[in-house]
């Protein structure tokens, strides 16, 4: 399994919980992305990566079902909660929140 111990600070920081299993199949999806410092951050202003997130992730990786609305609205839940962050928002952090906004977490980590 990939190492999320690297990540596991920040989660904790804005997650109710941390799901270790979770994280760690966020760090290996992501996997050599991480080691590239732009790839390796959010930007919550940019629509592409947004709308790529959604797509993606959401409805790629995750399944979710749900419509654009109910996912963009996920999405800017979780840019609000990672607010604070500013342009530095950890892309393990915000897909972990993500998938926990969306029902996901657990269903991604048993995996």
């Amino acid at each position: 399994m990939a190492d999320a111990s690297a990540h596991a600070d920040n989660i904790k920081k804005h997650a109710n919980d941390y799901n270790q299993a979770a994280a760690e199949k966020i760090v290996g999806h992501l996997g050599i992305a991480l080691r590239n410092r732009d790839s390796a951050i959010v930007s919550c202003t940019d629509g592409f990566e947004l709308s790529r997130i959604r797509e993606k992730w959401c409805r790629g990786k995750l399944g979710v079902a749900l419509n654009q609305q109910q996912i963009d609205a996920a999405i800017e839940k979780v840019c609000d909660t990672m607010k604070a962050e500013g342009g530095q928002k950890s892309r393990v952090t915000f897909y972990y929140l993500l998938a926990q906004e969306l029902g996901k977490l657990d269903h991604l980590a048993s995996r």
